[in-house]
């Protein structure tokens, strides 16, 4: 039994140790180790043997067994070692072929114009804010001087989330003008840029969900004058020099007195096209002189001091700044136009 013990641990690591494959490792593993295999035929043996005999022919048994098991654990590893280098052989990377250089994508139009914006105001000393889209109706309407009754805060007009009307998607980005009257020392020069949301019908010009830029000034001596010059300014650093726009009387319970600015239209230049309504022009904005109850309902003195405000439609602003027709292009995600800017 000894010489056998000794031809199997002999033969075993040999051909262990010339194995090429894991299927063929594991053919040898079950060959010498199994249940029928050589070794276990072997020690199946013990039982003829003497008393005297069986604990030196166990241990060697044993040692053999650790011997193949050893061997078997080296051998496997050697096979991940060898498959391992294969593979990476086979997956190099070649750093010396040319990649794909990737494809980058750029801003959208309408946020190409609304940081152009926010430079124009930030050079002029403007502090740029932003704030919640689900606002309070106190907020968005009776610090603005829009009472109960007002048509802006009719359900056919506002989305709100509750029957008592108090809670809704804000209509524009006025309500931070609020918020910086009251957090904010005087003097104040800020613009509130942010999506917006009224029940509109889709077309041209219009969307149920569209961006405002507001902005406000209070100030010691601030007249309409002020105004009228900081908005011209806006306009030709946006739409370039010798921009045409013009200024009609309105009204808006925020300010007093009021008016609205348009631009001449891009696309027919005044004659008059679909994308102006034949009109000529295109409303730009709604500005004004700050209205004396908003002021007192932030604690401000308006003997002392003066302000205007102004919101205007971001999508508009685009439009007339990339002589864009209609207003969903801007929405759709189509890539042919966006592409062009």
């Amino acid at each position: 039994m000894k010489e056998q013990l000794a031809k199997i641990k002999s033969e075993a690591l040999a051909a262990f140790d010339q194995v090429a494959a894991p299927a063929a490792l594991d053919e040898l593993r079950v060959k010498y180790l199994g249940k029928k295999g050589e070794l276990t035929a072997v020690l199946k043996q013990m039982g003829r043997l003497s008393a005297e005999e069986r604990p030196a022919m166990g241990q060697l048994a044993n040692e053999v067994r650790a011997a193949l098991e050893s061997a078997i654990e080296s051998a496997s590893q050697k096979l991940e070692a060898a498959a391992l280098e294969a593979r990476l052989k086979a997956e190099a990377l070649d750093v010396t072929v040319p990649g794909k250089a990737p494809k980058l994508g750029h801003k959208h139009p309408m946020y190409i114009a609304l940081d152009e914006i926010k430079n124009i105001f930030v050079g002029m000393g403007f502090t740029v804010l932003d704030g919640p889209e689900i606002e309070l109706a106190e907020l968005n309407f009776d610090r603005l001087n829009a009472e109960e009754g007002h048509p802006s805060r009719d359900w056919s007009d506002t989305f709100y989330f509750d029957q008592d009307s108090r809670v809704m998607l804000r209509s524009q980005t006025s309500p931070m003008q609020v918020r910086a009257m009251d957090s904010m020392p005087l003097a104040i020069r800020i613009i509130a840029p942010g999506r917006v949301y009224r029940k509109d019908e889709v077309d041209a010009t219009h969307s149920p969900m569209f961006h405002q830029v507001e902005g406000m000034v209070i100030d010691k001596n601030v007249t309409m004058a002020d105004l009228k010059g900081t908005l011209n300014l806006l306009a030709e650093e946006l739409f370039g020099k010798g921009t045409v726009t013009r200024f009609r009387p309105h009204h808006f319970p925020f300010t007093e007195p009021s008016c609205e600015m348009d631009v001449q239209c891009h696309k027919c230049g005044g004659a008059g096209c679909p994308t102006c309504k034949g009109e000529g022009w295109i409303e730009l904005l709604g500005a004004g002189m700050i209205h004396p109850n908003v002021l007192r309902m932030a604690n401000i003195d308006p003997e002392e001091w003066s302000g205007w405000a102004f919101g205007m439609g971001l999508e508009r602003t685009a439009m007339r700044r990339f002589k864009i027709a209609d207003l969903r292009l801007i929405f759709e995600n189509d890539v042919r136009f966006l592409e062009q800017f």
